[in-house]
């Protein structure tokens, strides 16, 4: 029963995090989308803050499970993309690159708000404190690690489709061509190339290139604005 219970309480401050990075990230894209010009996301129902109208089965629920399984060093998984229609948008080269970033500068500021949070929950009863603090602790890192994750210029990832708004047109379209199997191409190379080259006892960390270690950059870097 002890492990049981842990293991809820271990649950139970990850549900809270997850939801609000997941649900404000993509709601964000819609409401930047919607303002520049497009309202596709807001007639499809996707400006809501009900984590349900944003959840996908396997990018939210089934890839992090599997990471946990498999014991990575970092946790991410992803929502349901938020539609957009690009010449809908006023500017869509421009603000195609504004609706990207809205989604990892949303999980940035939630990152600074639960850093923010954590002395003022020092008042709470300490059993009370435990549980907040995990939960905070627990958005700091998520937060981070899906900015940062999202920010790598890859299609279908925000990076990318950044990336894709600020080349010039003859490179744009041969890097957009890439997005069917972008995500593939992320696990391919932050995964299972750094599995197989250990097996083969050769060291390639590119999950610690390209995420875990600008990943601790960026939480050390909240941490002092706070001043922890």
């Amino acid at each position: 029963m002890g492990d049981l219970s842990s293991l809820l309480l271990g649950i139970s401050t990850w549900i809270i995090p997850a939801l609000l990075a997941i649900t404000l990230h993509e709601a964000a894209h819609g409401f930047v989308a919607d303002r520049l010009g497009d309202p596709t996301a807001r007639l499809a129902g996707r400006l809501s803050l009900n984590p349900f109208r944003h959840i996908d089965p396997w990018g939210t629920v089934l890839l992090p499970g599997l990471l946990l399984l498999m014991r990575s060093p970092f946790l991410f998984g992803y929502a349901k993309p938020v539609p957009v229609n690009v010449m809908q948008l006023r500017h869509p080269r421009r603000d195609m690159a504004l609706v990207a970033l809205a989604g990892p500068l949303t999980n940035l500021a939630m990152a600074i708000v639960a850093a923010l949070l954590i002395r003022p929950s020092e008042a709470l009863p300490y059993d009370a404190y435990r549980w907040v603090f995990a939960n905070l602790f627990n958005a700091i890192n998520l937060n981070v690690v899906l900015a940062v994750f999202n920010l790598l210029p890859i299609p279908p990832l925000d990076g990318g489709r950044v990336l894709v708004s600020l080349l010039p047109p003859s490179l744009a379209r041969p890097v957009a061509r890439i997005e069917p199997l972008g995500i593939v191409l992320v696990l391919l190379f932050l995964f299972l190339i750094p599995m197989l080259g250990s097996q083969f006892g050769v060291n390639l960390p590119i999950d610690r290139w390209l995420v875990s270690g600008p990943v601790d950059a960026v939480r050390n870097a909240i941490f002092s604005l706070v001043g922890f």
